[in-house]
C-alpha cells in the first residue's frame, strides 16, 4: 500500500469563477462539518484514514466492509428534528404537518423496520461466520502444505502406507 497520497490537481477554466474563494469556501465547509461531528461515522473515518483506491490488498479491504456492515446494520427508525426554512406561519404549519405524517409513517412502518433490521444483523452475523471459517480452512490448509513441504507427517495420515 502506498503511504504517500497522491494529489489531485484541478484546474477550473471558467469565467467569473475564483477558484481559491471556491476552494477555501469548501475547505471552511469542511472544517466547520468536522467540528460539527459529521465526519465521526466509523466508516467515514475509516475511509479517511484508508483511501479506498490505495487499498491494495483484497482482504483489508473486505474487513473494512465487514466492519462498515456491522456498524451500520441497523435502520434508524428513532424520531429525528423536523425543520423547515421557511419562515414565520408557512414553516410552523409544514413542521406541524411533517410531523404528523411522520408519526403516520412510523406506525405504518414500526414492523417492517423492525422485520430489516432483524434481517440485516442475521446476513451480516452469517456473512462474517462465513468469513472466519474460510479464514480458519485457508490456515489450516496453509499449515499442512508447510509442513508437506517440510516433509513432515501430518497428523490423521496413515504412516505404514
Amino acid at each position: 500500500m502506498n503511504d504517500e497520497a497522491e494529489t489531485l490537481t484541478v484546474n477550473l477554466g471558467a469565467e467569473g469563477v475564483d477558484a481559491a474563494a471556491l476552494v477555501a469556501e469548501i475547505r471552511a465547509e469542511v472544517d466547520r462539518k468536522r467540528r460539527e461531528g459529521v465526519y465521526d461515522g466509523a466508516c467515514i473515518a475509516r475511509a479517511e484514514r484508508h483511501n479506498l483506491m490505495y487499498m491494495a490488498d483484497s482482504e483489508e479491504l473486505l474487513r473494512f466492509y465487514l466492519n462498515c456492515l456491522r456498524d451500520t446494520v441497523v435502520v434508524d427508525i428513532n424520531d429525528f428534528a423536523i425543520e423547515d426554512r421557511r419562515p414565520g406561519l408557512k414553516g410552523k404549519l409544514l413542521v406541524s404537518l411533517k410531523t404528523v405524517i411522520w408519526k403516520l409513517l412510523k406506525f405504518y412502518t414500526f414492523r417492517m423496520w423492525s422485520q430489516q433490521n432483524q434481517m440485516n444483523a442475521l446476513l451480516v452475523t452469517a456473512l462474517e461466520s462465513t468469513h472466519q471459517q474460510s479464514e480458519k480452512k485457508i490456515a489450516a490448509l496453509e499449515a499442512r502444505i508447510a509442513a508437506l513441504e517440510a516433509g513432515q507427517p501430518q497428523s490423521g495420515e496413515n504412516s505404514a502406507a
